[in-house]
């Protein structure tokens, strides 16, 4: 991913954002795009019904990691309620999902693979809060 050289070509930023932010965005990206796919494998597998909260979880946490991506790769202006706010919100849907997907681990390898992207991803939101600064 570019974030850290397209985030620090900012007007605002004076050539310097921080590396646990841009990780966390890099890994909401990423979190964003497993869960969608586990959510897809799931609905592909025999046993569906089971899985029907795992799809779930899968959706939200992809939902909520796409937007906190997104917002926090704006630069202009300052939000830091909101963001400080989402990184608490991403990092309880990856906790969530990640729980649910490691039930089904087991017997599905996107289910596993799709609870380590959420544990890394609420690591690094959880990191992240370091560096919402309040003015």
């Amino acid at each position: 991913m570019h974030v850290q050289a397209i985030a620090s070509t900012h007007p605002r930023v004076g050539g310097h954002i921080d590396d646990a932010l841009v990780h966390c965005i890099e890994l909401c990206f990423d979190c964003s795009q497993a869960c969608a796919a586990c959510a897809d494998a799931c609905l592909g597998e025999d046993s569906v019904i089971e899985l029907r909260q795992c799809i779930r979880l899968n959706l939200d946490c992809s939902d909520i990691c796409s937007a906190m991506g997104s917002i926090a790769s704006r630069r202009t202006g300052s939000n830091a309620v909101l963001i400080r706010s989402m990184l608490e919100t991403c990092s309880e849907a990856c906790r969530l999902c990640g729980d649910e997907c490691d039930r089904h681990g087991d017997h599905h390898e996107h289910c596993r693979v799709c609870a380590e992207v959420c544990r890394d991803c609420e690591r690094a939101c959880e990191d992240a809060m370091g560096a919402v600064e309040f003015h």
